[in-house]
């Protein structure tokens, strides 16, 4: 059975090596402004995507540029939906302004957190999304309210897994806080991918194996050596038959 999987990779915060990323994945989620980012950081983004033949998908977040949109924030749903909305109404612009249409929409940090467990946050998320364009895809995790909120919106969605994040018992990340959130071995990250992708299936870091499914695969662009990682990674899928490709719109 051929394989198929997207490699996505946020970028646009500031980095420093979006353009080495650019050649390695094919989705980009771009930051629109609220974390990290702002008009002219977009506007290379976009057209660097364009360039290189990736993906675009807007990457919004709350409005906390001081902790990089990693801080969850108590704000009311109709808050999130505007914080959405705009960010989405900006990218839109800045996209098609470049003759460029966006594929995607990933939720940033705290927001995409809380919203994977907050039926009524994800919700807001989703109808924003809803609004500006109902046909974008949206990246979430499996079977998690923010999933669902999308589905129920009848949005499409990719469901995506974390190449360089380990997993708990339930099934979601190990928190950044801790020591073991990150998993820094591309080629260990590889073959947990591969198991992922064939199996559905992924070992939590207290031992346990625990459901997954996922045809987009994160590579976060703002860890060090992220470039080595995404650049180890791709080429162990490629040699095990995996084909890399941006999600396709069914709609």
């Amino acid at each position: 059975m051929k394989l198929y999987v997207d490699l996505n990779a946020d970028l646009g915060e500031g980095s420093g090596h979006d353009s080495e990323l650019f050649e390695l994945i094919s989705s980009a989620n771009i930051a629109t402004g609220f974390h990290a980012g702002d008009s002219d950081t977009m506007h290379t983004a976009i057209s660097a995507a364009k360039n290189h033949g990736v993906a675009v998908g807007a990457h919004p977040s709350f409005f906390d540029r001081e902790n990089f949109g990693r801080k969850e924030l108590t704000t009311s749903n109709e808050e999130v939906f505007d914080t959405v909305a705009y960010q989405l109404g900006i990218f839109q612009a800045l996209a098609s302004a470049l003759d460029v249409r966006p594929n995607h929409v990933k939720p940033h940090g705290a927001l995409y957190n809380m919203a994977v467990r907050d039926a009524k946050l994800a919700d807001a998320i989703a109808r924003a999304i809803k609004s500006l364009d109902p046909k974008l895809i949206l990246f979430a995790p499996d079977k998690s309210e923010l999933a669902r909120a999308g589905e129920a919106c009848d949005l499409q969605i990719a469901p995506e897994i974390f190449a360089d994040r380990n997993y708990l018992d339930d099934g979601w990340l190990v928190p950044r806080t801790r020591l073991d959130a990150l998993l820094h071995d591309p080629k260990e990250a590889a073959q947990r991918v591969l198991r992922m992708l064939r199996e559905g299936r992924v070992r939590s870091v207290e031992g346990r194996d625990v459901a997954v499914r996922g045809e987009t695969v994160c590579v976060h662009g703002d860890t060090p050596g992220a470039v080595e990682f995404a650049r180890e990674l791709r080429t162990q899928l490629e040699r095990e038959g995996v084909r890399i490709a941006a999600p396709q719109r069914l709609r």
